[in-house]
Parts: structure tokens; C-alpha cells; sequence
């Protein structure tokens, strides 16, 4: 999410909208505090916590891989997590549920974020610079219908998503009525 939204940002200071210094100060300390958050919540709700909420995006045995990798390179682990998608989220809640000291964590997080978030950015100035006339090309020639094709994109989205959750929802409440385990 942190890369995503860093990378939106880029590209607004590329097109001018965002200033370059307050875009990198407001993401590196959001990816500072969360992963700081999540370092705190797998402090306090350990490793059974950790393992239930990654099943959920990562294949079995990657918790296993990952809480080696930060047992065995501390800090060095917590900072090259940030780089890699499905340790990024991981790192910080894992690193507490282990008893990672959080003074090591937050050195290593505080070089991620250093080194991560000019990168992020980078990445939407980078597709600013490249795409950035050709989208500019676009909105001027959709002019108000621009507005009108991206709340139909929304509504899109957001019909696709309740299409696929409502039956998950339905039938884990089924689940659960007939006393299922879930």
C-alpha cells in the first residue's frame, strides 16, 4: 500500500500538482509508523496472530522462511523487507511476535524507509515523465468525461469486489450457524 500510494505521489509531483521535500517527509514517516504499529501488534499478539492473517496472502511454510531470515539478519532483514512484496507487510508484525528488540527493528525499518520511499516515489515520477503526456493528451480529450469514465471504473471495481465477497460472507455466516468450524 505504502508503495502504491508513494508512487501516486511521485506522480503528482512530477505533474506538478505535489512538492517533491513534503511528499518524501509524509511517506517515510507513514512507512515508519506502520510498520511500527505492525512491529507493536506482533508484540502483543505473537506469532499465532502473525501466521493466522499471512495464510490469508502467502503460501504455507513462508512465515517459517521468513521468521529464519529475520532471526538470523536482524535489523539487515527488517530493512530489505521493505524491497521485497510479500515480506514487506510481514516484517514488522513478525519481528515483534519473535521478540525482535525494538530498538534493532526500528534502525533497520528507519534504513528501509530511507532507502525505499525515494524509490517509490520515483517509480510515479518515473511513469509520470514516460506516460505523463499521453495522459494529458487523454484528459483533454475526454474533457468532462473524464470524470464521468473514472466514476464508472469505481462503480466497477466495486461491484466486482461485492460479486466475489458477498457469497464468501453468506456462506461463512451459513458456516457458522450450522456450527461449522470456520
Amino acid at each position: 500500500m505504502a508503495c502504491s500510494a508513494s508512487s501516486v505521489a511521485g506522480y503528482l509531483v512530477w505533474s506538478g500538482r505535489l512538492q517533491l521535500l513534503p511528499v518524501l517527509i509524509v511517506s517515510l514517516v507513514s512507512v515508519v509508523a506502520g510498520d511500527n504499529l505492525g512491529y507493536w501488534l506482533g508484540r502483543r499478539y505473537g506469532r499465532a496472530a502473525v501466521e493466522h492473517y499471512a495464510r490469508r496472502l502467502l503460501k504455507p511454510g513462508r512465515v517459517a522462511v521468513a521468521e529464519s531470515f529475520v532471526s538470523r539478519y536482524g535489523a539487515l532483514a527488517v530493512c530489505i523487507a521493505r524491497f521485497v512484496g510479500g515480506f514487506r507487510f510481514l516484517a514488522g508484525p513478525l519481528a515483534g511476535a519473535v521478540g525482535f528488540p525494538f530498538r534493532s527493528f526500528l534502525r533497520g525499518n528507519l534504513l528501509g524507509a530511507v532507502l525505499f520511499v525515494p524509490y517509490a516515489v520515483g517509480i510515479g515520477y518515473a511513469i509520470g515523465y514516460g506516460v505523463g503526456p499521453y495522459v494529458a493528451h487523454v484528459q483533454h480529450a475526454l474533457g468532462g468525461m473524464g470524470r464521468v469514465v473514472l466514476l464508472l471504473a469505481i462503480i466497477v471495481v466495486v461491484v466486482a469486489v461485492a460479486w466475489r465477497a458477498i457469497p464468501r460472507i453468506v456462506r461463512l455466516g451459513v458456516m457458522r450457524a450450522i456450527g461449522m468450524r470456520v
